[in-house]
């Protein structure tokens, strides 16, 4: 599973016409879910996220995480996280898990934020969607768990 998380004043997603997501003070999450993630690959990203120490303590050091900060979650699924280009210029997403196995890990997740306290709002999986992501910092992170590619694949 891999997430680009970026710490936000305010996010928002839009499906057409229709705002279908917003929040205030948090993070907005992308979320790619891989071909072969799992449950507990969706715990343990649920669990880095609620904990992720990404907003200022009164040091102004990153030493406050979501459920620190009463922060909300913006999650928006991305299958293009998992776009490979390197044999080419079209990007290939045969890494990316397909919809009917994503979808249920993407919710996965979700639940388990949930489960924690957290306030999250999310896009609509499969959809053209438009993000509005206000960055605050800018504070942004990529993250991995489960079947992460060797740092010699990755250096391809």
């Amino acid at each position: 599973m891999r997430a680009v998380v970026q710490r936000a004043v305010r996010g928002a997603v839009r499906v057409g016409d229709e705002l279908v997501a917003r929040i205030g003070r948090g993070v907005v999450v992308l979320l790619g879910v891989g071909e072969g993630d799992t449950p507990d690959d969706a715990d343990a990203m649920a669990d880095k996220l609620a904990h992720l120490r990404l907003f200022d303590d009164d040091a102004g050091k990153l030493n406050r995480s979501l459920l620190d900060v009463g922060g909300e979650v913006l999650l928006v699924p991305q299958f293009t996280l998992y776009g490979d280009t390197s044999r080419g210029r079209r990007p290939s997403f045969t890494g990316a898990a397909p919809p009917e196995r994503a979808a249920p890990l993407c919710e996965h997740v979700v639940a388990r934020l949930r489960a924690r306290g957290l306030t999250v709002a999310t896009g609509r999986f499969g959809a053209r969607m438009l993000v509005e992501i206000v960055n605050d910092g800018p504070v942004t992170l990529l993250l991995e768990v489960g079947d992460v590619p060797s740092p010699a694949r990755r250096a391809r």
